[in-house]
C-alpha cells in the first residue's frame, strides 16, 4: 500500500515524521501539494497526526490505476462548484441568511431534504427566472482543481455524471461548458418568467441521486468497483455508498465518517492521486 499525503503547505518535517510512523520505504513527490509514502503501513496515530498538521491522507493500493475507473459521479453545490446555488439566488432578493440556514440543516442531515427544498423554494417564489442566468454568469466558480480533475478523467476515458439537488438550469450549462457526459437535477417551474416556488416533476433527493447513478451504471455496464464518487452533504451518502471509492470533499462530519477518503484541505484534483498513487500528478 502507498500513503498519499496532500495539503496546501506540506512541511518536510511532517513528511519525515509520517514516513517514520508508517515505516514507509521512501517518499516521492507528485506535485507541490502531493507526496506519496511508498510501501507504508497504517498506524493508529495517522489520522490524528494529519488532522493536527492540516493534511489529507489516503491509503491507496499499489496496483490501483486511474484506468481502473470508468465513471466519476459528483455532487454539484459545494463540490464541483464553490457555492450553494439556491443560497446565491436568495442573496439576490436579500434573504440569503434564511435560506442558507435551511440549506445547512439539510446538508448536516438534520431535516428531510424534500422538506428543506420546498421551504427554500417557497421563499424564492416570484423571483425572476433570469436570476439563474445571473448566478451562472456572475457568481459561479469551479472548486479548486475541478478542471484538472475533469480533464484527467476525460483523457483517461472516464465518463462523468453530475447528480445535484440543485437546478437543471445550472447543471445543463456546466455539462455543455465542461463536456460532462450525464447530469440530473431539479427542474424549476417557471410561469411568465417567474419562479413559482415549485419543482417540475420529481425532486432530486438522496434516493433520486442513487437511482440515477445505478441507472447510468447499468447503461454503461460497469461494476461498482469502477465507480468513484465525490460529495459533501448528507443527501450524497446514498449514491456514495454505491461507489467502489467514495470521497468526502470539504464535507460535513456525517459524510467524512462514511466514505473511503476525505479531502479537507486539497482541491478536487486531490482525487487523482487517490485514483493512481503512481502517476505523475497533472496538477500544480
Amino acid at each position: 500500500m502507498h500513503l498519499v499525503i496532500q495539503g496546501l503547505d506540506i512541511a518536510t518535517t511532517d513528511l519525515k515524521a509520517l514516513a517514520k510512523l508508517t515505516q514507509a520505504r521512501t517518499i516521492e513527490q507528485r506535485s507541490a501539494h502531493a507526496f506519496v509514502l511508498v510501501d507504508a503501513h497504517t498506524h493508529p496515530e495517522l489520522a490524528a497526526y494529519c488532522a493536527t498538521a492540516q493534511l489529507d491522507f489516503g491509503v491507496v493500493p499499489e496496483a490501483r490505476s486511474i484506468t481502473d475507473f470508468k465513471l466519476l459521479v459528483m455532487d454539484m453545490d459545494s463540490t464541483l462548484i464553490t457555492m450553494e446555488t439556491i443560497d446565491e439566488l436568495a442573496d439576490m432578493v436579500g434573504i440569503k441568511p434564511q435560506v442558507a440556514a435551511i440549506t445547512a440543516e439539510a446538508m448536516r442531515g438534520e431535516i428531510d431534504y424534500d422538506e428543506s427544498l420546498r421551504r427554500r423554494l417557497g421563499l424564492l417564489k416570484g423571483l425572476d427566472a433570469s436570476a439563474l442566468d445571473r448566478v451562472y454568469a456572475e457568481r459561479l466558480q469551479l472548486s479548486p482543481g475541478a478542471l484538472r480533475l475533469l480533464t484527467a478523467a476525460r483523457n483517461a476515458g472516464i465518463k462523468t455524471l453530475l447528480v445535484s439537488g440543485g437546478f437543471s438550469a445550472i447543471t445543463e450549462r456546466l455539462q455543455q461548458q465542461y463536456h460532462l457526459d450525464y447530469t440530473r437535477a431539479n427542474v424549476l417551474t417557471v410561469i411568465d418568467g417567474k419562479l413559482t416556488g415549485e419543482v417540475n416533476g420529481q425532486i432530486v433527493n438522496a434516493a433520486t441521486k442513487r437511482e440515477t447513478l445505478l441507472d447510468i451504471v447499468g447503461q454503461l455496464g460497469v461494476t461498482r468497483e469502477q465507480v468513484i464518487g465525490v460529495g459533501d452533504g448528507a443527501n450524497d451518502l446514498l449514491f456514495l455508498a454505491q461507489c467502489g471509492v467514495s470521497v468526502a470533499y470539504h464535507a460535513k462530519p456525517v459524510v467524512r465518517t462514511q466514505t473511503t477518503y476525505a479531502i479537507n484541505h486539497a482541491g478536487l484534483d486531490g482525487l487523482l492521486c487517490l485514483m493512481d498513487a503512481r502517476a505523475e500528478a497533472p496538477f500544480g
